[in-house]
């Protein structure tokens, strides 16, 4: 049985058969890539090709894939704009409308993508009451035609012939909101002032939905990501009451919206220790999670035991093991060996790939990798 890259993913995070497990080592950041050129990747090489070529195995993207690039950004941004500059440092306005402190190491594009790993401290949010809410609210208009590719049409033609996976990116109501407000203010405003968050956490539902009714055609995507990010390193930021209470509803609508267009996937993104939130996202229809930190205390062994076959992972290679190389790397799929056979579950980096992974321990880990996913 041999499968493209489209239906192995798809059968993967389902708990079907598949030929392979999808390969997916996990992403380097800017920084590891700067070492690895030091220690021998060629520049003018991508990091994956060249692990592909050490490995000696061909994942075959497709060089003419086409993707539904749906924008869910404010319109218009905020001007982004140095307003101090101190010792090394930098005080800016972001194009969301926060007020950030950042090492003048980096510029605005470090801030608008995660290119490398950025430490910031907040000075100010762009809604800090229901007035600047008021103002917030006009600049997502899902009617915006920035939101939307010019040829969505031909993109979504393209899309039903595909033989590669499709997804989107959504930003999650608490994500969103904390990115309004700062996340010690919302988490203020949930204890004092519930109606407001309420009201801005069904604005988003009902802003998000819109968007993808306008952009989304029947099979057009595989796969949806919900980023939340709401979890520390033992527990989740807000109590799985709250997150009933404030978000629940707006993944609940979603993913209904989602299965009526045949997109069988929907991934909770969220850093920190998710055990407690896992059964409440299972319960809104979500059925995948990342990253799966391990250093945050997830182990999918003991989240398969728990959960069953209700919810698929992708992540939970710890990064700590991979960096420590050796018989750490060894130890690291052994332990998840065994989750990987049962399927639902795609073993990657559970999060960006730091600097202290060598380019010689991550090698032996994709080799590792290779040979525990049916690649090698």
């Amino acid at each position: 049985m041999r499968m493209n890259e489209r239906e192995r993913f798809v059968n993967a995070l389902l708990f079907k058969t598949v030929d392979k497990v999808p390969f997916f080592p996990g992403n380097p950041r800017e920084s590891t890539l700067k070492r690895w050129h030091e220690e021998g990747l060629p520049e003018s090489q991508h990091w994956l090709e060249y692990i592909e070529r050490h490995l000696g195995i061909s994942l075959k993207s497709p060089s003419d894939s086409v993707s539904l690039a749906l924008s869910f950004s404010l319109i218009p941004e905020f001007e982004e704009k140095i307003l101090e500059r101190k010792e090394g440092h930098l005080i800016v306005q972001m194009h969301t409308g926060e007020v950030v402190e950042i090492s003048d190491d980096f510029d605005f594009s470090y801030l608008r993508k995660a290119r490398d790993f950025v430490t910031r401290k907040w000075y100010k949010f762009p809604v800090e009451n229901e007035h600047d809410w008021e103002e917030m609210k006009k600049r997502y208009n899902p009617s915006s035609v920035e939101r939307y590719p010019a040829d969505i049409k031909e993109i979504q033609q393209k899309l039903l012939r595909r033989d590669y996976p499709s997804g989107i990116t959504i930003p999650g109501p608490f994500w969103q909101l904390r990115d309004w407000c700062g996340f010690e203010n919302l988490c203020m405003l949930m204890v004092e002032k519930p109606g407001f968050v309420l009201k801005m956490a069904d604005f988003w539902k009902g802003f998000v939905l819109e968007v993808l009714k306008r952009g989304v055609s029947k099979g057009s995507l595989d796969y949806v990501i919900i980023n939340e990010d709401m979890a520390y390193k033992e527990k989740s930021m807000i109590s799985p009451g709250m997150a009933r209470k404030f978000l629940f509803p707006a993944w609940v609508e979603w993913v209904e919206f989602l299965k009526s267009m045949d997109c069988p996937l929907v991934v909770l993104d969220s850093d920190g220790y998710i055990g407690e939130l896992i059964p409440l996202w299972i319960e809104a229809g979500i059925n995948v999670t990342i990253p799966l930190e391990r250093a945050a205390g997830n182990d999918i062994v003991e989240f398969r035991r728990e959960f069953g076959k209700k919810i698929a992972f992708w992540g939970g290679v710890d990064k700590r093991n991979i960096a420590k190389g050796g018989r750490y790397i060894e130890e690291e799929i052994e332990h998840i060996l065994p989750v990987i056979k049962e399927g639902g579950y795609i073993p990657s980096c559970d999060h960006g790939v730091p600097p202290d992974i060598s380019l010689a321990n991550f090698l032996y880990y994709c080799e590792l990798l290779g040979r525990a996913t049916g690649w090698l």
